[in-house]
């Protein structure tokens, strides 16, 4: 179910993946790795899932300079025009505002999906049918088109959206958005009904958001805008090192999303993680005793819900443990208590501090 020419894919993949260390490392981060253990990286589920939604040569991936070689190795379809590369780290709205204005500077009429490149689909059917749901309404109104996950539980972990319930259709009129909630209140998100997981995946015509960010963010637009001429030139590199030295760093949610008044969701299910944790790894893998994940050499006794992951030509063995993370990946053995991400993301600070990047 291909689209017409003027439908573009914006992959953002230029996260380091800390929460996944020590599996997940600066070198080689998340996105890049089989974290599913179905024999493709995230960033390579993610591109040819939405193959069939966009023509290969309009899909972008924007990243940082220092994964260009596993880019090309990852995706050798992509021209050299296709990867963006970002000098610094700023944050989604920066990330965005450059696709979009390169891309506006050749097709003017496109209209893009940017998504994350690191989260799990498992229905992919239905995730296209939502997605085309958004794009035809997004091509139909001057409307800024986000995608929604009907919640499961009341999840502390995501951010929520919430919508207009007496919007007719399945594109809804978005009230508001919350940050990732404390139990109480995701409980009476989950029991209100009105309310969806945010999974940072947008829908609309360039020139709507490029009009988004001139009113909202019209700094990081006067900046994009200024050097549209050298988009897919040999003066684009140098230029865009120019802007991300003088552009802040934000988030596409609080810099646009949040204040602009002609946001929708269509609310969507096809099993959907964003893959933030050890802890949602251990959910959505295929477990065995005990509902223990494994992938590795390991023999496990008396333990149960626990991540075992190690070298294959290492044997682990674990007794004893209850909820636990054992990660033997390359120079690094950490164990540790899955369920605690904020504990996991300050080991990885006192690391950094303490020991320095080797381990990083």
């Amino acid at each position: 179910m291909k689209t017409n020419n003027n439908t573009f894919v914006i992959i953002m993949a230029g996260g380091i993946g800390s929460r996944f260390w020590p599996y997940s490392r600066k070198s080689r981060p998340k996105q890049f790795l089989d974290v599913l253990g179905v024999g493709k990286s995230l960033l390579q589920l993610t591109y040819h899932r939405f193959l069939a939604i966009c023509e290969k040569e309009n899909i972008y991936i924007v990243s940082n300079d220092d994964y260009y070689d596993l880019i090309r190795e990852q995706l050798p379809d992509l021209q050299d025009h296709q990867i963006l590369l970002e000098p610094n780290r700023r944050n989604t709205a920066p990330c965005i505002a450059y696709a979009s204005y390169k891309i506006a500077s050749r097709n003017p009429d496109a209209t893009t999906i940017v998504t994350p490149a690191d989260h799990a689909i498992f229905m992919e059917k239905e995730f296209i049918s939502t997605c085309q749901t958004a794009l035809d309404f997004a091509n139909e109104k001057n409307k800024l088109v986000t995608i929604g996950i009907t919640p499961s539980r009341p999840e502390t972990g995501y951010g929520y959206i919430q919508y207009q319930q007496d919007t007719e259709g399945e594109v809804k009129k978005v009230k508001t958005f919350t940050e990732k909630p404390q139990l109480e209140l995701a409980k009476a998100f989950f029991e209100s009904g009105d309310f969806v997981w945010n999974a940072g995946i947008f829908i609309w015509k360039t020139k709507n958001i490029i009009t988004a960010f001139e009113k909202h963010l019209p700094e990081i637009s006067e900046t994009f805008f200024s050097i549209s001429d050298q988009y897919f030139t040999e003066e684009e590199k140098e230029k865009i090192a120019w802007a991300y030295a003088r552009t802040k760093s934000i988030s596409i949610d609080y810099g646009v999303m949040e204040k602009a008044d002609n946001v929708y969701v269509v609310p969507g299910e096809f099993g959907w993680s964003d893959l933030g944790s050890w802890s949602s790894l251990h959910e959505y893998h295929s477990k065995g005793e005990s509902d223990n994940v494994i992938d590795g050499n390991a023999m496990v006794y008396d333990s149960n819900e626990c991540i075992i992951r190690s070298n294959k030509d290492k044997l682990v063995v674990v007794q004893g443990l209850e909820g636990y993370l054992v990660a033997d990946c390359d120079d690094v053995l950490m164990i540790c208590k899955k369920d605690d991400e904020k504990k996991i993301k300050s080991i990885v600070n006192d690391v950094s501090t303490e020991k320095g990047d080797k381990y990083i």
